[in-house]
């Protein structure tokens, strides 16, 4: 396929399951439906993919670094509630969980997430003590950690190492550094792809991949609704742990920072929401609460098996809304058919009246 691009304002991106399209777009703008993708492009590594206009299903798994611990629980309730995705769209630790799900999109791949994440130390994801903290400043470095601590994340989640070894399709989303503009990954090496989408500015190396210089794709869009929406889909659920930080007191020149961002890209996600076409449903899962700092991933069993009850009784709330709401419908239709009949009935009987007296 030839190299994708932009020209002046054009800006091409992906659709849900892979399609190129394309959106031309003014730049300072108000939000709209036209230009709400308007600065997403995909990767180099895009390639074309057949529309199935069947029922679609989409997953989105929304950044939030330690937070993300909570959508495994979510995606237990939901595979066990027989929802299953036919894509995944995630960004920064919503993109390590759903390749690992994309690999594995049954009980037993949520289980080896929940592995994962139970065995995660805020030492391998944060190495160094905080001297060398403060000598990478000092050295005028650009990050604060390597990212070796993410690396063992991805190839312990999933055996997957390309794009190519999911079983579901999965898009990533990550931030150009230079441009910024939104890179949406849907083929090719996977670990690049999701070292840029959880490299957070500042924290974690950029990384250098695709002819860009990646980083966290949080920055433009940290709950990446509107490549579901891109559809066709009939539903969207919404996994989004980047709302649920309560840090109580700041110890940390990085708690400042990660509550600001976190305030600055949950923007678009309201924008995106209040911006919804006709269509699709959209369920938002609810999320387990979680106040620990950015390097504390103390507790992760509690927060997963709190996402877990939430999601469950949130699943079997919209499956009985559903039922009666059909029984409603039913009833209704009922009722209409009865009436039909009585009025058909009443005219046939007036008509024979009618022929007698004559």
């Amino acid at each position: 396929m030839e190299r994708i691009g932009h020209t002046g304002n054009v800006y091409y991106f992906a659709d849900l399951f892979g399609r190129c399209t394309r959106s031309t777009s003014t730049w300072g703008q108000h939000w709209d439906k036209q230009h709400m993708m308007r600065r997403a492009r995909p990767s180099e590594e895009l390639a074309e993919a057949p529309l199935d206009r069947g029922s679609k299903v989409a997953f989105v798994l929304s950044g939030g670094g330690n937070q993300g611990v909570g959508q495994v629980g979510m995606l237990r309730a939901l595979i066990e509630a027989g929802i299953t995705p036919d894509v995944i769209v995630g960004c920064s630790a919503g993109a390590l969980n759903g390749a690992a799900l994309a690999y594995a999109p049954n009980l037993t791949g949520v289980a080896r997430l929940a592995s994962v994440w139970g065995d995660l130390k805020g030492s391998e994801v944060f190495p160094g003590s905080k001297f060398t903290r403060a000598w990478s400043v000092v050295r005028h470095g650009t990050h604060l950690f390597d990212n070796g601590g993410l690396q063992k994340v991805i190839r312990t989640g999933s055996a997957a190492r390309s794009f190519a070894d999911l079983s579901v399709p999965l898009r990533v989303v990550a931030a150009d550094l230079d441009t910024g503009d939104e890179v949406v990954f849907v083929r090719g090496p996977l670990e690049p792809a999701l070292l840029a989408s959880a490299a957070l500015p500042g924290v974690f190396p950029i990384i250098e991949h695709d002819n860009r210089r990646l980083v966290d794709g949080g920055i433009v869009n940290a709950v990446p609704l509107w490549h579901a929406l891109c559809g066709p889909c009939d539903k969207i659920y919404v996994l989004n742990v980047s709302h649920s930080s309560g840090i109580q007191a700041f110890r940390s020149p990085l708690d400042v920072v990660m509550a600001s961002f976190s305030h600055s890209r949950n923007l678009r996600y309201k924008l995106e929401r209040r911006h919804v076409p006709d269509g699709p449903e959209i369920f938002e899962m609810p999320h387990p609460t979680d106040n620990r700092e950015l390097f504390d991933f103390t507790g992760a069993e509690g927060i997963i098996e709190e996402g877990y009850e939430l999601g469950r009784e949130f699943l079997a709330a919209q499956v009985e809304r559903a039922a009666n709401s059909h029984a409603v419908q039913q009833e209704a239709w009922t009722n209409k058919k009865r009436r039909s009949k009585f009025r058909f009935g009443s005219g046939h009987a007036a008509t024979g009246h009618e022929r007698a007296a004559s």
